[in-house]
């Protein structure tokens, strides 16, 4: 089985198609696990070179439904992006218009579409 299409079965699928998991812990009592938001530009920015890529903010932190009676913890961080002309530091805020009737919970909706 592909791992990819497992996690995508466990995860929400705004997290796999944005977000690359780049560190997975797992104790008797809890999975955790890291997501870095991917190095892709939307389409407004993705021929302009003066939108690049300027590290990330922080780690936030959201419990997520358990795992085989473990507490899941997603550990999400989101990317910045610099403008060049403006100076201003920015994160793509993400529609999840599409994602009205999941389990999505306010926390995990409140984080992705947030800017900094």
């Amino acid at each position: 089985m592909n791992p990819e299409k497992l996690l995508g079965a466990i995860l929400p699928a705004v997290l796999i198609d944005n977000f690359d998991i780049v560190n997975f812990e797992k104790s008797d009592t809890r999975f955790d696990i890291w997501l870095e938001e991917k190095k892709v530009q939307l389409r407004e920015d993705k021929y302009n070179n003066k939108v690049v890529a300027y590290g990330f903010g922080s780690y936030h932190s959201i419990q997520d439904f358990p795992i085989r009676g473990r507490a899941t913890y997603l550990h999400v961080r989101k990317r910045k992006w610099l403008d060049h002309d403006s100076g201003a530091i920015f994160s793509y805020d993400w529609d999840l218009s599409e994602h009205d009737h999941t389990r999505l919970n306010a926390e995990f909706v409140a984080f992705l579409k947030e800017g900094d």
